[in-house]
């Protein structure tokens, strides 16, 4: 019977995911290495890597930890319903943890937890209604790209501070280049950290791909 190494059942999977994630949401993306990681888990940094050999692995695996949270939309559900529950779900999961995002930066999110709850479902749904997988697709890469950039855009965690620094970026600005930006200052700023411009964009990406909206 093979021997049980105690700093592989502390390194968990799940374990290394959440101890990078409070890392990255604590301390800042530039935070997190393999030595601090493996010095909050109380392990070797060999054991860290033995779990997801390289940065892209450690963050594929903090990627399908959150990705376990997402919903499982019920069966029946329409496909509207369904993806505006889906894509909510994602956006808030990633606004909680801006510092992944940066970290992850252009590599794609491939990992299997992503896929099974996010990615398939999604297809299924469209191809279901009545679109072909490259419709299905076309339509999925644009509500995944809204949902990525409004949740990179600013920290929606200090969103008083978001605001005081886009308020002094724009009150530098000249009134005569730049008249509207600065005349409605006061009407601007609270869209910039407002969680319903993305819940509303995304409702119009929805209604614009729905399978029952006739075409222009």
């Amino acid at each position: 019977m093979p021997r049980r190494s105690p700093a592989l059942d502390r390194a968990t999977p799940s374990a290394i995911a959440e101890a990078a994630l409070r890392i990255i949401d604590e301390d800042g993306p530039g935070a997190l290495s393999f030595r601090v990681l493996a010095e909050r888990l109380g392990v070797s940094h060999a054991t860290v890597q033995r779990r997801c050999t390289d940065l892209a692995g450690l963050l594929d695996l903090c990627t399908d930890h959150l990705a376990r949270r997402l919903p499982e939309v019920p069966a029946g559900t329409g496909w509207a319903e369904a993806a505006e529950l889906r894509f909510t779900a994602l956006y808030r999961l990633l606004v909680a943890h801006p510092g992944l995002l940066v970290l992850r930066g252009s590599r794609p999110w491939t990992g299997r937890e992503l896929l099974a709850r996010l990615v398939e479902p999604s297809l299924a749904d469209s191809t279901a209604a009545g679109m072909d997988p490259a419709e299905a697709m076309a339509v999925y890469r644009g509500m995944y790209l809204l949902t990525l950039g409004c949740a990179a855009f600013v920290d929606h965690r200090d969103p008083a501070a978001a605001t005081a620094a886009s308020r002094t970026a724009i009150a530098a600005l000249d009134p005569e280049e730049f008249p509207v930006l600065t005349g409605a200052l006061p009407r601007v700023l609270p869209v910039l950290t407002d969680h319903a411009v993305y819940a509303a964009a995304l409702r119009r990406l929805i209604d614009a791909a729905r399978p029952d909206t006739p075409q222009q």
